[in-house]
């Protein structure tokens, strides 16, 4: 044989023992490590939704217990008030009349429009 096909079977049979090696590396020991990893993430993400919702409990509950009686009850009335306006009134008592809305309204009304005109003249 000559001096480069036994480089190429060389080179081929190199390649196909560095495959080889880093397959059964992969399929024997680094899928099941990652397997066990994934399941273990798995669990642990399961757990964290009540955790967080028994932490949210408990926090709530020891910041209203540290609040003075005085501010729960105006906080509260101030909610029902506002509650009560905007049932009452509709979204116009929270968002406002059309009136309203037409003066925030960057073009404004024909009044400011005429107005401007002839500050512009």
């Amino acid at each position: 044989m000559a001096f480069w096909q036994l480089m190429i079977i060389q080179v081929v049979l190199t390649a196909l023992t560095v495959l080889l090696v880093l397959a059964g590396f992969y399929r024997w020991v680094l899928r099941p490590y990652l397997d066990r990893k994934v399941a273990e993430l798995i669990a642990e993400a399961r757990t964290i939704e009540p955790k967080v919702t028994s932490g949210v409990k408990r926090g709530v509950t020891e910041s209203l217990r540290s609040l003075p009686e005085a501010t729960v009850g105006e906080s509260t009335r101030q909610f029902l008030r506002f509650g009560s306006e905007l049932f009452e009134n509709g979204l116009s008592s929270f968002l406002g009349t059309a009136a309203d809305l037409q003066r925030r309204s960057p073009g404004g009304s024909a009044e400011g429009r005429e107005s401007r005109s002839d500050s512009a003249r």
